[in-house]
Protein backbone atom coordinates (compact mmCIF):
# COMPACT_ATOMS: atom_id res chain seq x y z
CA UNK A 1 0.00 0.00 0.00
CA UNK A 2 1.32 3.40 -1.06
CA UNK A 3 -1.21 5.56 -0.51
CA UNK A 4 -4.15 5.72 1.75
CA UNK A 5 -7.23 7.10 -0.74
CA UNK A 6 -10.42 5.05 -0.33
CA UNK A 7 -11.47 2.10 1.30
CA UNK A 8 -11.90 0.31 -1.73
CA UNK A 9 -8.33 -0.62 -1.77
CA UNK A 10 -8.20 -2.23 1.30
CA UNK A 11 -8.71 -6.15 1.77
CA UNK A 12 -10.16 -8.21 4.73
CA UNK A 13 -6.07 -8.98 5.16
CA UNK A 14 -5.10 -5.69 4.92
CA UNK A 15 -7.30 -4.97 7.96
CA UNK A 16 -6.54 -7.66 9.87
CA UNK A 17 -2.86 -6.61 9.38
CA UNK A 18 -3.51 -3.38 10.49
CA UNK A 19 -5.16 -4.48 13.59
CA UNK A 20 -2.14 -7.02 14.46
CA UNK A 21 0.19 -3.99 13.89
CA UNK A 22 -1.90 -1.50 16.28
CA UNK A 23 -2.85 -3.88 18.80
CA UNK A 24 1.31 -4.43 18.99
CA UNK A 25 2.07 -0.49 19.07
CA UNK A 26 -0.52 -0.39 21.63
CA UNK A 27 1.41 -3.21 23.69
CA UNK A 28 4.88 -1.82 23.10
CA UNK A 29 4.94 1.73 22.17
CA UNK A 30 8.53 2.02 23.27
CA UNK A 31 9.39 -0.07 20.58
CA UNK A 32 7.87 2.07 17.68
CA UNK A 33 9.31 5.28 19.34
CA UNK A 34 12.08 5.72 16.77
CA UNK A 35 10.45 3.97 14.21
CA UNK A 36 10.15 7.15 11.42
CA UNK A 37 12.83 8.94 13.05
CA UNK A 38 14.02 11.59 10.18
CA UNK A 39 10.55 10.87 8.46
CA UNK A 40 8.33 14.40 7.65
CA UNK A 41 5.09 14.50 7.45
CA UNK A 42 2.83 17.15 6.33
CA UNK A 43 -0.58 17.75 7.67
CA UNK A 44 -2.47 19.64 4.79
CA UNK A 45 -6.06 20.67 5.94
CA UNK A 46 -8.19 22.89 4.16
CA UNK A 47 -11.34 22.12 6.31
CA UNK A 48 -11.53 22.12 10.51
CA UNK A 49 -10.36 19.28 12.44
CA UNK A 50 -9.58 18.30 15.85
CA UNK A 51 -9.02 14.40 15.99
CA UNK A 52 -8.34 13.68 12.79
CA UNK A 53 -4.97 16.15 12.45
CA UNK A 54 -4.21 16.16 15.94
CA UNK A 55 -4.28 12.40 16.16
CA UNK A 56 -2.23 12.04 13.10
CA UNK A 57 0.38 14.44 14.00
CA UNK A 58 0.16 12.74 17.46
CA UNK A 59 0.73 9.48 15.83
CA UNK A 60 3.93 10.80 13.65
CA UNK A 61 5.20 12.19 16.69
CA UNK A 62 5.23 9.00 18.76
CA UNK A 63 6.71 7.29 15.84
CA UNK A 64 9.82 9.37 16.01
CA UNK A 65 8.60 11.52 13.26
CA UNK A 66 8.24 15.12 12.14
CA UNK A 67 4.98 17.31 11.23
CA UNK A 68 4.88 20.15 9.52
CA UNK A 69 1.13 21.36 8.97
CA UNK A 70 -1.02 23.94 7.72
CA UNK A 71 -4.69 23.80 10.00
CA UNK A 72 -6.50 26.43 7.76
CA UNK A 73 -4.71 25.38 4.35
CA UNK A 74 -8.02 26.86 2.54
CA UNK A 75 -7.17 30.52 4.48
CA UNK A 76 -3.50 30.35 5.04
CA UNK A 77 -1.74 28.92 2.45
CA UNK A 78 -1.45 29.83 -1.49
CA UNK A 79 -4.83 28.66 -1.74
CA UNK A 80 -6.21 31.75 -1.30
CA UNK A 81 -4.14 33.39 -4.07
CA UNK A 82 -5.39 30.93 -6.39
CA UNK A 83 -2.74 27.79 -5.90
CA UNK A 84 -4.74 24.93 -7.60
CA UNK A 85 -4.60 21.60 -5.56
CA UNK A 86 -2.03 19.73 -7.78
CA UNK A 87 0.23 22.82 -7.68
CA UNK A 88 0.12 23.00 -3.90
CA UNK A 89 0.94 18.73 -3.88
CA UNK A 90 3.62 18.94 -6.00
CA UNK A 91 5.62 21.71 -3.84
CA UNK A 92 4.43 20.43 -0.56
CA UNK A 93 5.98 16.99 -1.31
CA UNK A 94 9.22 18.19 -2.20
CA UNK A 95 9.38 19.09 1.81
CA UNK A 96 8.46 15.77 3.20
CA UNK A 97 8.32 12.46 3.47
CA UNK A 98 4.02 11.93 3.33
CA UNK A 99 0.97 13.92 3.00
CA UNK A 100 -1.87 13.85 4.93
CA UNK A 101 -4.65 16.13 3.20
CA UNK A 102 -8.70 17.08 4.18
CA UNK A 103 -10.36 19.06 1.35
CA UNK A 104 -13.62 19.33 0.33
CA UNK A 105 -13.28 18.23 -2.88
CA UNK A 106 -14.54 14.64 -3.22
CA UNK A 107 -11.92 13.84 -5.98
CA UNK A 108 -9.55 15.69 -4.06
CA UNK A 109 -7.49 12.41 -2.28
CA UNK A 110 -7.43 11.23 -5.90
CA UNK A 111 -6.08 13.97 -7.60
CA UNK A 112 -3.45 14.71 -5.20
CA UNK A 113 -2.02 11.47 -5.54
CA UNK A 114 -2.08 11.46 -9.27
CA UNK A 115 0.62 14.54 -9.15
CA UNK A 116 2.38 13.41 -5.48
CA UNK A 117 5.91 12.03 -5.08
CA UNK A 118 5.38 10.95 -2.06
CA UNK A 119 2.11 8.94 -0.46
CA UNK A 120 -1.18 10.73 0.37
CA UNK A 121 -3.46 9.73 3.31
CA UNK A 122 -6.79 10.92 2.66
CA UNK A 123 -7.96 12.29 5.95
CA UNK A 124 -11.59 13.44 4.72
CA UNK A 125 -12.83 14.08 1.28
CA UNK A 126 -15.98 16.45 1.10
CA UNK A 127 -19.14 14.17 1.18
CA UNK A 128 -17.23 11.45 -0.40
CA UNK A 129 -14.96 9.18 2.04
CA UNK A 130 -12.69 9.40 5.46
CA UNK A 131 -11.21 6.11 5.12
CA UNK A 132 -8.83 5.90 8.46
CA UNK A 133 -12.04 6.60 10.03
CA UNK A 134 -13.34 3.56 8.83
CA UNK A 135 -10.24 1.62 9.79
CA UNK A 136 -10.23 2.99 13.35
CA UNK A 137 -13.92 2.47 13.44
CA UNK A 138 -13.50 -1.20 12.35
CA UNK A 139 -10.88 -1.99 14.70
CA UNK A 140 -12.85 -0.52 17.97
CA UNK A 141 -15.79 -2.66 16.94
CA UNK A 142 -13.16 -5.15 17.36
CA UNK A 143 -12.03 -4.10 20.37
CA UNK A 144 -15.48 -4.44 22.00
CA UNK A 145 -17.13 -7.55 19.97
CA UNK A 146 -13.63 -9.19 19.31
CA UNK A 147 -15.25 -10.30 15.74
CA UNK A 148 -17.12 -8.44 12.81
CA UNK A 149 -18.42 -11.18 10.60
CA UNK A 150 -22.38 -11.57 11.82
CA UNK A 151 -22.77 -8.59 13.61
CA UNK A 152 -25.50 -6.08 13.06
CA UNK A 153 -24.74 -2.24 13.05
CA UNK A 154 -26.99 0.46 12.61
CA UNK A 155 -25.63 3.97 11.09
CA UNK A 156 -27.71 6.94 12.42
CA UNK A 157 -28.03 10.21 11.06
CA UNK A 158 -26.92 12.02 8.04
CA UNK A 159 -25.71 8.95 5.56
CA UNK A 160 -26.06 11.24 2.24
CA UNK A 161 -23.20 13.61 3.36
CA UNK A 162 -21.68 11.84 6.06
CA UNK A 163 -18.06 10.62 5.09
CA UNK A 164 -17.38 8.21 7.66
CA UNK A 165 -20.69 6.65 7.13
CA UNK A 166 -19.61 6.31 3.39
CA UNK A 167 -16.40 4.53 4.65
CA UNK A 168 -17.70 2.22 7.59
CA UNK A 169 -20.01 0.49 5.08
CA UNK A 170 -17.53 -0.38 2.83
CA UNK A 171 -15.51 -2.09 4.94
CA UNK A 172 -18.16 -3.94 6.89
CA UNK A 173 -18.96 -5.31 3.39
CA UNK A 174 -15.75 -7.60 3.49
CA UNK A 175 -16.96 -9.44 6.31
CA UNK A 176 -19.36 -11.89 5.95
CA UNK A 177 -23.52 -12.34 7.62
CA UNK A 178 -23.51 -8.50 8.30
CA UNK A 179 -26.45 -6.75 8.73
CA UNK A 180 -26.69 -2.55 8.46
CA UNK A 181 -29.72 -0.50 9.55
CA UNK A 182 -29.48 2.82 8.11
CA UNK A 183 -31.46 5.36 9.80
CA UNK A 184 -32.11 8.62 8.47
CA UNK A 185 -34.79 11.14 7.05
CA UNK A 186 -35.96 10.57 4.21
CA UNK A 187 -33.89 13.51 2.38
CA UNK A 188 -30.55 12.50 3.97
CA UNK A 189 -30.47 8.70 3.10
CA UNK A 190 -27.54 6.73 2.35
CA UNK A 191 -27.37 7.30 -1.95
CA UNK A 192 -28.01 4.65 -4.10
CA UNK A 193 -24.52 4.05 -4.64
CA UNK A 194 -23.59 2.86 -1.73
CA UNK A 195 -26.90 0.81 -0.79
CA UNK A 196 -25.98 -0.62 -4.30
CA UNK A 197 -22.24 -1.59 -3.70
CA UNK A 198 -23.99 -3.26 -0.38
CA UNK A 199 -26.25 -5.23 -2.10
CA UNK A 200 -23.46 -6.36 -4.88
CA UNK A 201 -21.75 -7.74 -2.15
CA UNK A 202 -24.20 -9.89 -0.56
CA UNK A 203 -24.71 -7.38 2.40
CA UNK A 204 -27.95 -6.55 3.97
CA UNK A 205 -29.58 -2.72 4.41
CA UNK A 206 -32.63 -2.33 5.78
CA UNK A 207 -33.65 1.60 5.64
CA UNK A 208 -35.32 2.71 8.81
CA UNK A 209 -37.06 6.19 9.52
CA UNK A 210 -37.54 5.69 13.53
CA UNK A 211 -35.47 3.90 16.53
CA UNK A 212 -38.08 1.64 17.36
CA UNK A 213 -37.29 -0.06 13.97
CA UNK A 214 -33.62 -0.58 14.26
CA UNK A 215 -34.16 -4.37 16.68
CA UNK A 216 -32.92 -3.72 20.61
CA UNK A 217 -30.36 -6.28 20.19
CA UNK A 218 -28.25 -4.69 17.72
CA UNK A 219 -24.47 -4.71 18.08
CA UNK A 220 -23.48 -1.17 17.20
CA UNK A 221 -25.30 1.83 17.03
CA UNK A 222 -22.71 4.25 14.74
CA UNK A 223 -24.21 8.01 15.12
CA UNK A 224 -23.02 10.67 13.02
CA UNK A 225 -24.15 14.72 13.29
CA UNK A 226 -26.01 16.02 10.42
CA UNK A 227 -23.26 18.06 8.05
CA UNK A 228 -25.09 21.06 7.39
CA UNK A 229 -21.69 22.70 5.93
CA UNK A 230 -22.55 20.49 2.57
CA UNK A 231 -25.93 21.69 2.65
CA UNK A 232 -26.38 23.81 -0.64
CA UNK A 233 -29.69 23.86 -0.19
CA UNK A 234 -30.43 25.48 3.46
CA UNK A 235 -34.20 24.60 3.78
CA UNK A 236 -33.24 20.50 4.57
CA UNK A 237 -34.63 19.75 8.16
CA UNK A 238 -31.41 19.56 10.52
CA UNK A 239 -33.62 17.72 13.27
CA UNK A 240 -31.08 15.16 14.92
CA UNK A 241 -32.24 11.55 16.00
CA UNK A 242 -30.98 12.10 19.73
CA UNK A 243 -29.63 8.92 21.86
CA UNK A 244 -30.11 9.65 25.30
CA UNK A 245 -30.05 7.10 28.34
CA UNK A 246 -33.48 6.33 28.03
CA UNK A 247 -33.01 5.86 23.86
CA UNK A 248 -29.99 3.88 24.90
CA UNK A 249 -31.54 2.12 27.36
CA UNK A 250 -34.30 0.24 24.60
CA UNK A 251 -31.06 -1.78 23.37
CA UNK A 252 -29.17 -4.58 24.72
CA UNK A 253 -26.75 -4.09 27.56
CA UNK A 254 -24.21 -5.48 24.70
CA UNK A 255 -24.93 -2.89 22.19
CA UNK A 256 -22.43 -0.84 21.85
CA UNK A 257 -22.48 3.14 20.87
CA UNK A 258 -19.93 4.90 18.39
CA UNK A 259 -19.79 8.60 16.88
CA UNK A 260 -17.05 10.01 15.03
CA UNK A 261 -17.26 13.57 16.63
CA UNK A 262 -17.40 16.60 17.32
CA UNK A 263 -21.18 15.32 18.46
CA UNK A 264 -23.82 18.46 18.59
CA UNK A 265 -27.17 17.46 20.25
CA UNK A 266 -27.75 13.54 18.48
CA UNK A 267 -26.22 12.01 21.28
CA UNK A 268 -27.09 13.49 25.02
CA UNK A 269 -24.69 13.80 27.71
CA UNK A 270 -26.35 11.90 29.91
CA UNK A 271 -25.07 8.64 28.33
CA UNK A 272 -21.40 9.50 29.04
CA UNK A 273 -21.00 7.50 31.76
CA UNK A 274 -22.37 4.62 30.39
CA UNK A 275 -19.93 1.45 29.10
CA UNK A 276 -21.87 1.14 26.23
CA UNK A 277 -20.80 4.49 25.28
CA UNK A 278 -17.36 4.03 23.75
CA UNK A 279 -16.93 7.48 21.30
CA UNK A 280 -13.79 8.67 23.37
CA UNK A 281 -12.02 5.26 23.43
CA UNK A 282 -13.10 5.13 19.92
CA UNK A 283 -11.14 8.28 19.31
CA UNK A 284 -8.05 7.09 21.25
CA UNK A 285 -7.56 4.41 18.96
CA UNK A 286 -7.84 6.27 16.31
CA UNK A 287 -3.99 7.53 17.37
CA UNK A 288 -2.85 4.25 17.08
CA UNK A 289 -4.39 2.91 14.04
CA UNK A 290 -3.12 5.90 12.11
CA UNK A 291 0.58 5.02 13.63
CA UNK A 292 -0.12 1.63 12.27
CA UNK A 293 -0.83 3.07 8.62
CA UNK A 294 2.12 5.48 8.68
CA UNK A 295 4.22 2.84 10.15
CA UNK A 296 3.30 0.58 7.19
CA UNK A 297 3.10 3.17 4.58
CA UNK A 298 6.10 5.01 5.50
CA UNK A 299 9.06 2.02 6.55
CA UNK A 300 7.83 0.07 3.31
CA UNK A 301 8.63 3.44 1.08
CA UNK A 302 12.27 3.23 3.09
CA UNK A 303 12.60 -0.47 2.53
CA UNK A 304 11.51 -0.33 -1.39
Amino acid sequence: MYHVLSCDQFSRADLEGIFRLTDNIRAQPRAFRTALAGKIVATVFYEPSTRTRLSFEAAVLRLGGTVISTENAKEMSSAIKGESLPDTIRVIGGYCDAIVLRHPDIRSAEDAARVSQVPVLNAGSGSGEHPTQAVLDVYTIYQYKQKIDGLKVAVLGDLLFGRTVHSLVKLLALYEDITIYGLSHDVLSLPEDYSAYLEARGIRYIPCRSLPEIPPEVDVLYHTRTQTERFANTDLPIEEFVIDKKALDYFSPHTILMHPLPRRNEIAPDVDGDRRAVFFAQSHYGMYVRMSLLHSILKQDSEG
